[in-house]
C-alpha cells in the first residue's frame, strides 16, 4: 500500500480487531457495537461474498482461470504450510478491497473492523497509535472447544475424497496463520489477547473495550 486515500477520515478513525480464526472476533465486535453505538465491519463476510466479483475480475486481468480452484487441490492434496503461505500471500490484495468497503462507510463514532485478513503488518501504516488495534488468538484448548461447538467450523465439502484430512489441513492452516499474525503484532507493539475460554464473550469484550477506551469516550 503506497498511499492511503482516506477522504472522510474513516480509515484513520477505525478500530481494528485482527487475529486467528475461532478466537471470537465477530462476537466481540457485535457486543461492542451494541454497547457503544459503533458500526461493525465484518471482513470475513464481505470477503467471502461481496468481493467475489472483484476476485473474478482480477483473475481475468491476470489471465488466470475464473473458476474457483479444485477443492481436492485446495484442501486435500496440499500441506498446511503451503495453505498458510498461500493465504498470507493473498491478504494484501484482499485488504485493499476491505479498505474500499470501509471508505464507503462514515460515522461520527469509530468504525469497528474485525477479521482474520486485517493483518497487523497491513493495518499498522494506517494507525496513529498501536492502541487502535488488538489481535485475538485462541489457545489450543479454546480452539478445540470452538471446533467442537461452533457449527460453521465443519462446513467443508463432504464430497471430498478425504474430508478428515481436509479438515485437519484447514485447522493446521488456521493455526499457522494465527500464529503469524501474533508474531507480526508483537513486532509492531500491537497488543495480543490470548483467549483461553476462562472468560465468556462479554468479559473478553470488556477487555477489548478497555483497550479501545481512549476512542470510545471512556477514561481508561
Amino acid at each position: 500500500m503506497t498511499e492511503l486515500w482516506d477522504p472522510t477520515g474513516t480509515l484513520r478513525r477505525t478500530l481494528w480487531i485482527g487475529g486467528a480464526q475461532w478466537a471470537g472476533k465477530t462476537t466481540v465486535a457485535r457486543i461492542l457495537s451494541h454497547r457503544h453505538g459503533l458500526t461493525a465491519y465484518h471482513y470475513d463476510y464481505h470477503d467471502a461474498r461481496g468481493h467475489q466479483d472483484r476476485r473474478i475480475a482480477r483473475r481475468v486481468a491476470l489471465g488466470e482461470p475464473t473458476e474457483n480452484p479444485d477443492p481436492e487441490t485446495t484442501w486435500v492434496r496440499t500441506t498446511p504450510e503451503d495453505m498458510a503461505a498461500e493465504t498470507i500471500a493473498g491478504f494484501p490484495v484482499r485488504f485493499e478491497w476491505a479498505l474500499d468497503d470501509l471508505r464507503a462507510l462514515f460515522s461520527e463514532r469509530p468504525i469497528l473492523a474485525e477479521g482474520w485478513g486485517l493483518r497487523p503488518d497491513l493495518v499498522a501504516p494506517i494507525l496513529d497509535t498501536p492502541r487502535r488495534m488488538i489481535v485475538l488468538l485462541p489457545t489450543e484448548d479454546f480452539r478445540r472447544h470452538q471446533l467442537a461447538t461452533v457449527p460453521r467450523t465443519s462446513t467443508l465439502n463432504r464430497h471430498l475424497s478425504n474430508p478428515e484430512r481436509a479438515q485437519a489441513n484447514r485447522i493446521a492452516r488456521d493455526r499457522l496463520v494465527g500464529e503469524e499474525a501474533a508474531r507480526q503484532a508483537e513486532a509492531l507493539t500491537i497488543r495480543v489477547l490470548r483467549v483461553d475460554g476462562s472468560q465468556d464473550a462479554d468479559a473478553i469484550a470488556d477487555e477489548v473495550a478497555d483497550h479501545f477506551a481512549p476512542f470510545l469516550g471512556r477514561d481508561r
